[in-house]
């Protein structure tokens, strides 16, 4: 993750996954937003694995906690920072404008890629939240990298966090690797035909076949999308980034 996103993106691979993940926290925050506070629609929690360590990748008031209320996490950033973005001006030039950015998540480039150990720790904290609310949507997990796996195969780590059952159906775990090359991304494919590596086709193996309501969003952001599409992603950018955190946390419609 030290590494550039490459494209015509500055930055390492680490800074544009974090920012994309805070700004995901904040939309989440504003959409389940009500005149009583932020309902907890979601329970979220951040797992970083690099090197030899996995754990809860949350900074501030919520470190070391693992799955966390959505009131909680709006209400616990680690910091808000000023950042300036542009923006139109109305006139078809652009000026900038200083807002605020929560920031839950700090970037991390660790070394090595324990996968199999994140994925089975995330599978803890999935079967402990399904135990517990066992007529909820099931857990979506977002596993996000950028090489393979330093600890073993991690398919059977996968398996197991995708037995787990609600009333609404199993656990999700989608993955995305994130690219520091200038390749087209892969989105959402539903066969592994024309994946560059043996590795690309075991990340998408291990991906759950898109739900019905997430396809349809999906092509309505227009991908191409089959009826047994997954959620994967090869060789991401920045704009496929956003797309898969925008696209793998729509659960069901809000109330």
């Amino acid at each position: 993750m030290s590494d550039s996103i490459g494209g015509d993106v500055p930055g390492r691979r680490a800074d544009v996954v974090s920012d994309a993940i805070n700004r995901l926290l904040t939309e989440l925050s504003v959409k389940c937003a009500k005149e009583e506070g932020v309902r907890d629609y979601f329970h979220v929690g951040l797992i970083g694995y690099g090197h030899t360590q996995v754990g809860s990748a949350f900074g501030g008031p919520l470190a070391g906690r693992d799955l966390v209320p959505l009131g909680e996490v709006a209400n616990g950033p680690a910091r808000i920072e000023s950042r300036t973005e542009k923006i139109p001006d109305g006139a078809g030039g652009l000026v900038e404008n200083t807002v605020r950015f929560p920031v839950w998540l700090d970037p991390v480039a660790n070394g090595g890629t324990p996968m199999t150990r994140a994925l089975e720790h995330a599978e803890r904290l999935v079967g402990r939240w399904v135990a517990e609310h066992p007529g909820g949507f099931p857990p979506i997990v977002l596993n996000l990298t950028d090489g393979a796996s330093t600890d073993g195969d991690p398919t059977s780590a996968a398996g197991s966090l995708a037995s787990h059952f609600t009333a609404d159906g199993a656990a999700l775990l989608f993955n995305l690797h994130v690219s520091g090359t200038d390749g087209r991304p892969v989105t959402f494919p539903d066969g592994d035909e024309g994946l560059p590596d043996d590795y690309a086709k075991l990340l998408f193996g291990m991906s759950s076949v898109l739900p019905g309501h997430m396809r349809s969003y999906a092509a309505s952001q227009g991908h191409r999308i089959g009826e047994a599409a997954r959620g994967f992603v090869y060789n991401a950018d920045i704009t496929s980034i956003v797309e898969f955190l925008d696209i793998g946390t729509r659960a069901t419609e809000l109330r």
